[in-house]
């Protein structure tokens, strides 16, 4: 298992594009395990196995999380947040999941793309509230529990 961390104070550094003020430093990629723990070939073997087990648990607790009620994606982010602690992978991984979600942002404050969203917003609350009024006009409102038998 390669993390790019297994000698002490080595790391990879994966350069990110400067952005608009030029001001952005690198940061180190590898291992933010202390330095007691990554002297030590077998400690450090230990650790990585143990921060790979609980990301891997909230990972799961994430996708079990996506069909059923609770924050499914924060929640499997949180584990690949977990895991880069450790794993140059996950820190590259999170790098990338980043740079989309910003240009996503961008992108969805463009004025035409928020003039659309809002119109096609306003064109599928017409189209929801058409198809509720028939459905009433036509079967009425029946409550699923009958409240005069209580």
């Amino acid at each position: 298992m390669n993390t790019g961390s297994d000698e002490p104070r080595e790391v990879a550094v994966a350069p990110d594009k400067a952005e608009a003020d030029g001001e952005r430093t690198e940061r180190a990629l590898g291992s933010r395990a202390p330095e007691f723990i990554k002297a030590r070939r077998l400690l450090h073997l230990s650790w990585q196995v143990g921060v790979f087990v609980v990301g891997l648990a909230v990972v799961a607790a994430g996708i079990v999380m996506l069909p059923l009620p609770g924050p499914g994606w924060v929640v499997i982010f949180g584990g690949m947040a977990i895991w880069a602690t450790e794993f140059v992978w996950a820190q590259l991984v999170l790098r990338w999941t980043k740079r989309k979600v910003t240009e996503a942002a961008q992108r969805a404050l463009d004025p035409k793309v928020r003039r659309r969203n809002i119109t096609l917003t306003a064109i599928g609350l017409v189209v929801v509230g058409v198809l509720v009024g028939i459905y009433v006009w036509k079967f009425g409102v029946v409550m699923p529990w009958k409240i005069k038998d209580q």
